[in-house]
C-alpha cells in the first residue's frame, strides 16, 4: 500500500465573536466549510505557510499570534487503477491568528470557492469538515499539550 504524508497548516481567526471560514467542494459535488489554511509547500516554514494559504483563500493579511496545537489524522483511501489503496497521514499545524489587512475575497481557481465569517453559535449547524471543531476546542481550552479530542460527526 502506498504510504502519503501531508503537513498542511490553518489559523483560527475569531473575531467579534465570529469566525473566518472558507468553503470547498467535495468529491461528491457538494459543499463543506473548511478553515483557511492548506498544505507546506517543499522547505516553506509552517508560519509562512498559514500566511500564505490564508491571503490566497480569504484575501486577508494575517499575524499568528500564537501556536494552538497539532491534528493527526490517518485514512485508507481506496483508489481506482493500478496505483492501489493510499495509506494518508495528515499532520495538522493549527495557528490563532488576527486580521491585520487585505479584504474579504473569494478565491479565483483555487481549492476553496467562497471565504465568509460566520457567528460561532452557527457553527454546529454548518456542514463542515472535523478540523473545524477540532480547531475551536483548541482555541478555547488551549491545552498544555496542544492535543484534544474530538468526537467524530455522525
Amino acid at each position: 500500500m502506498r504510504e502519503k504524508l501531508r503537513v498542511a497548516a490553518y489559523a483560527v481567526c475569531v473575531q467579534d465573536d465570529r469566525i473566518l471560514l472558507a468553503r470547498s467542494p467535495t468529491a461528491d459535488g457538494g459543499r463543506e466549510w473548511v478553515l483557511p489554511g492548506g498544505g507546506m509547500e517543499h522547505g516553506e516554514d509552517p508560519h509562512d505557510t498559514v500566511v500564505r494559504e490564508l491571503e490566497e483563500e480569504t484575501g486577508y493579511r494575517i499575524e499568528v499570534t500564537g501556536l494552538l496545537g497539532l491534528d493527526s489524522s490517518r485514512h485508507t483511501f481506496r483508489r481506482e487503477g493500478l496505483r492501489g489503496p493510499v495509506d494518508h497521514h495528515g499532520l495538522r499545524i493549527v495557528y490563532e491568528g488576527r486580521v491585520v489587512g487585505g479584504e474579504l475575497r473569494n478565491e479565483v481557481d483555487g481549492s476553496t470557492d467562497l471565504a465568509a465569517w460566520h457567528d460561532l453559535s452557527a457553527v454546529p449547524a454548518l456542514t463542515r469538515v472535523r478540523l473545524i471543531d477540532i480547531a475551536l476546542e483548541l482555541w478555547r481550552e488551549r491545552p498544555v499539550s496542544g492535543r484534544v479530542s474530538v468526537p467524530r460527526q455522525p
